[in-house]
């Protein structure tokens, strides 16, 4: 019983409190896609090399990005931390928060994926057929 309220609780915090509409499930699985072809979203995507000096300016964590192309969504970055031979983090223990915290369902906002052997997984919170369920219900 007591799981099922701490589930209920869980979900109502995530949905109405955090805003969320998935769960993050997994763990990392060390395969170093995720700090490769990055794109870095700081109210829009940055476009410029000269934005993204000036975001640089404003929090720490981009300094370790650099520019490797650009395409029609904006720059293209890749993490200089990432060791390319053993695909893990140099900084594993002091990595930024915004690394700790990956991944994020605004990830799916920018029309990004997970790689395809990631080891996390977004879940959503409500299934298909709890939101179908309220949406019935407010006709």
């Amino acid at each position: 019983m007591f799981k099922s309220i701490y589930k209920k609780i869980k979900k109502w915090f995530y949905l109405y409190i955090l805003h969320k509409k998935y769960y993050r499930t997994g763990s990392c699985n060390a395969c170093g896609r995720c700090c490769q072809k990055i794109y870095v979203k700081h109210k829009k995507v940055i476009q410029t090399e000269s934005e993204f000096e000036r975001l640089k300016k404003m929090h720490s964590f981009y300094t370790y990005l650099k520019v490797v192309g650009k395409d029609e969504t904006g720059l293209v970055f890749e993490c200089e931390n990432l060791d390319k031979e053993t695909c893990k983090c140099k900084i594993h223990k002091k990595r930024p928060g915004i690394c700790r915290r990956y991944p994020q369902e605004e990830l799916f906002g920018m029309g990004g994926t997970l790689a395809e052997n990631c080891g996390y997984k977004l879940e959503p919170i409500e299934s298909f057929e709890e939101v179908f369920e309220k949406i019935q219900k407010r006709k």
